[in-house]
């Protein structure tokens, strides 16, 4: 599913203009985006929660000529399925 799935099944569900949806999900993008750069938590209930990740920096190896290198550290974004999503795909928990 892509952004334009997701614009038409918005058309499909609510009253509203295909212009309109794509407004709609863009600024639901854009809130989680921000937030998520801000470095809060986004908990979406029956779906799960973004989070961001600090990861710290680490030795590593180029796997073409076995060269030892630093890997900077870095954030990375990151989900946790919610319990409801977790029920829906079969899985315990």
């Amino acid at each position: 599913m892509n952004k334009k799935d997701l614009i038409s099944q918005i058309v499909e569900e609510v009253p509203v203009t295909r212009k309109e949806a794509g407004r709609f999900l863009d600024v639901v993008i854009n809130a989680i985006s921000t937030a998520l750069v801000s470095g809060d938590k986004v908990r979406l209930i029956g779906l799960g929660s973004f989070y961001v990740k600090n990861t710290r920096g680490r030795k590593g190896r180029n796997p073409r000529t076995g060269e030892e290198l630093q890997i900077s550290p870095s954030r990375r974004i990151s989900f946790k399925p919610g319990k409801k999503l977790k029920r829906l795909m079969g899985w315990s928990g």
